[in-house]
């Protein structure tokens, strides 16, 4: 064994102990209501937003409503969705606040059946102005739970929260609101040592806020065949994981990482391209699980 893979196979050891992890099965949503998944890593760079976007596409391309919630301040998948800054007049600090409902926020995109609520840098502050708030675990839940509440019909059916780089009170409040977490996961040296870090935040949220919370499932991105290293990143994941690493991996890709600059998803920006084919097959995966948690 490489000197890389005893310290991939020492801290890879972590996340046995987290015990939902592995096979517990993701919680059917209630009547009604739409299926929240949040897209969350502490780690930045990992494809979080980039994920989001692309399975909020091809949801919608399936014929669901889709509303993706940016609460990430810096605003990426906004801006990937192609809605300019002086366009998001009401945001998702406006709703973690109190200031407006999400349905103000949300805005159509170029996609049919696809919305978001984009988020401004106003988003930074909000640690400080409701953290001392006794509901303050609780916003985006309590937004989302009116979301359908006097909509016409079709109303959402998904909604995926996109997260910030950091496991602070807006990761938080998506997890505390979320049926189930969505784990992007870069092919690198310390990966597995950053999701054993997510998972114990997991299961904290799980013990005090959240009980139905489950691991819908984790995607390795910006895999590099040609890198050892991301080979046994690869390995090391899906044998402590198990069941719960998708099938499909992204690979690094230079269609993926242009397409935001055009302010649409790599699946609109070019189809054909490596990038799109890898998420379509991660969202005809994600989709199947959903069907099968329907059907139980």
């Amino acid at each position: 064994m490489t000197q890389a893979s005893e310290g991939q196979a020492a801290v890879a050891g972590e996340p046995q102990v987290v015990p939902f992890a592995k096979d517990r099965p993701a919680v059917r949503p209630a009547p009604g209501q739409p299926r929240v998944i949040a897209v969350a890593n502490q780690k930045g760079g990992v494809g979080k937003t980039t994920t989001a976007i692309n399975l909020g596409t091809a949801l919608a391309a399936i014929g669901e409503q889709v509303l993706i919630v940016d609460l990430d301040p810096q605003g990426n998948a906004s801006t990937g969705l192609g809605i300019e800054r002086r366009s998001r007049r009401t945001s998702t600090y406006d709703v973690l606040t109190g200031a407006a409902p999400m349905r103000a926020a949300a805005l159509a995109t170029a996609v049919p059946k696809l919305w978001i609520a984009p988020s401004t840098l106003d988003l930074s502050g909000l640690e400080l102005e409701i953290g001392q708030e006794r509901d303050r675990a609780f916003r985006l839940r309590t937004a989302l739970r009116d979301l359908n509440n006097g909509m016409p019909e079709p109303a959402f059916t998904y909604v995926l929260v996109d997260c910030p780089p950091s496991l602070n009170l807006i990761t938080i409040n998506a997890m505390a609101a979320a049926d189930s977490i969505l784990v992007p996961l870069q092919c690198e040296f310390f990966a597995l040592e950053g999701l054993s870090q997510l998972l114990k935040t997991v299961e904290q949220v799980k013990t005090t806020l959240n009980p139905e919370l489950s691991i819908h499932g984790i995607v390795l991105t910006m895999y590099d065949s040609r890198n050892n290293l991301a080979n046994q990143v690869v390995a090391d994941v899906r044998q402590f994981m198990g069941r719960k690493v998708y099938d499909t991996v992204i690979p690094r890709n230079v269609r993926i990482s242009e397409a935001p600059s055009y302010g649409k998803p790599v699946l609109v920006y070019d189809l054909k391209c490596v990038g799109s084919e890898a998420y379509l097959r991660l969202a005809t995966e994600i989709i199947q699980r959903e069907r099968e948690l329907k059907a139980s």
